[in-house]
């Protein structure tokens, strides 16, 4: 996959979504949703051509939402309906 080219004074998040990805993945473990293996398990278990082409921070948002749906913490439909809401411009 190549060299990995470091930032000279590289941002913590270079996008303000992928702070919010780290507060999910957090809260879903502080929470007792699930746990360290069991997040790991998820983002192990993201189809291998989405995971070699996302960010860190994307493979941490998607194992979350994996978890949280089977965990029921959300049902599929909520999440779904808060997708479709934000990607109407609503927040």
């Amino acid at each position: 996959l190549g060299p990995i080219n470091a930032e000279v004074d590289e941002p913590v998040f270079h996008h303000e979504w992928e702070g919010k990805a780290l507060a999910l993945a957090r809260t879903g473990l502080a929470g007792g949703h699930f746990n360290l293996d069991e997040f790991r398990h998820a983002m192990e278990r993201i189809e291998p051509s989405y995971y070699l082409t996302s960010s860190y921070y994307e493979r941490w948002l998607e194992g979350s939402i994996t978890l949280m749906v089977e965990k029921g913490v959300v049902t599929q439909a909520e999440f779904d309906a808060r997708l479709a809401d934000l990607r109407g411009g609503t927040s």
